[in-house]
């Protein structure tokens, strides 16, 4: 996975039609099956279950506040599309090592700050980057919490670029609050198109809690 960068050198993320097709402008395997009840589900239909949807999270109280001084901190709907994109087993599977070792890189990182500071030595980032941050706390110097573990839930922001590429946006050493989203989102499409998960080997989302929960246990 490429190192992070700022938002404004990434390419564009890849739209939904880009996933779906390959070079060629064929249909790749992983979409096949979606095309299909793409091609079979009426637009109206799109519509009423995308207004059907707005209306759950509404009842449910499912928002986001937007946190700005013209915006006045109203509150939003969490974003939801009811045209799902498709990651199959292999793509999760090289993501999902990717961002392990992304967040044993920041843990390094964190360690050698605390300590070393060899990054800073070498030049790679200005001192005052890290020393001048309001985040960065003295008190933790020479100091290593157990399993060397600084960071043990991490929200990565992720955008696809192409078929087979991502980049890391930015990187959140804390809970990450959208996951939420994620979990009412897999609920809220299960109870608009079952059909959709009868015809598709989709991986279940609801453990997270659990997940969760194994990880704030863990020793380190």
């Amino acid at each position: 996975m490429p190192p992070a960068e700022t938002a404004s050198s990434h390419p564009p993320a890849s739209t939904f039609f880009d996933e779906m097709r390959d070079g060629e402008g064929q249909v790749r395997a992983a979409y096949r099956n979606l095309e299909s009840w793409l091609n079979d589900t009426p637009k109206a239909e799109f519509r009423r279950r995308r207004e059907e949807a707005e209306l759950l999270f509404r009842r449910l109280g499912i928002t986001f506040a937007v946190y700005s001084e013209d915006a006045g901190n109203p509150e939003r709907l969490i974003p939801f599309d009811v045209i799902p994109r498709v990651l199959t087993a292999q793509e999760w599977a090289g993501l999902e090592r990717g961002l392990v070792q992304r967040v044993r890189a920041l843990n390094m990182f964190l360690h050698d700050i605390y300590h070393d500071k060899n990054i800073i030595r070498a030049g790679h980032i200005p001192e005052h980057f890290v020393l001048d941050n309001d985040q960065f706390r003295p008190e933790m110097q020479g100091f290593t919490p157990p399993g060397g573990v600084y960071a043990h839930i991490a929200g990565v922001d992720v955008v696809r670029v192409d078929a087979d590429e991502f980049y890391v946006l930015e990187d959140n050493l804390r809970s990450p609050s959208g996951v939420s989203y994620m979990v009412e989102n897999r609920s809220v499409m299960m109870r608009l198109f079952p059909d959709l998960f009868a015809q598709n080997r989709i991986a279940p989302v609801d453990h997270y809690p659990d997940a969760l929960l194994d990880t704030l246990r863990a020793k380190g």
